[in-house]
């Protein structure tokens, strides 16, 4: 670690090493993944290029938004699961295949194992 530096002595040392901060404006900042978003309110984002690289330091208030996936089950579906397991009760396998995402090997699988 470096001793204690006030931050313009740290960049000039920074930019004697090749590296550039820049402070951005930002209101909000949203990173979206597949299940989820991480959304980060009144963020302070800083741009840092180093050796042709550019990366980001954000900090700010985060929180967690759940993605709601929706899938759509059709009477098809139902009846090919309900072949497959002989089961008859279509709000079941109609339960089984939102479980699963509507993989209907998987919510087969699922009915067979219950």
């Amino acid at each position: 670690m470096m001793p204690n530096l006030d931050p313009r002595t740290m960049k000039n040392l920074m930019s004697k090493m090749g590296i550039k901060t820049t402070e951005m404006s930002a209101s909000r900042v949203v990173i979206e993944l597949d299940d989820k978003d991480i959304i980060i309110e009144s963020p302070q984002v800083t741009a840092i290029d180093a050796q042709g690289v550019r990366t980001f330091q954000i900090s700010g208030d985060i929180s967690e938004v759940e993605k709601q996936t929706s899938v759509e089950i059709t009477e098809d579906d139902i009846n090919m699961v309900a072949d497959k397991t002989g089961i008859a009760d279509k709000e079941r396998i109609k339960e089984a295949l939102e479980k699963t995402k509507g993989d209907i090997a998987e919510a087969i699988l699922l009915l067979q194992g219950s």
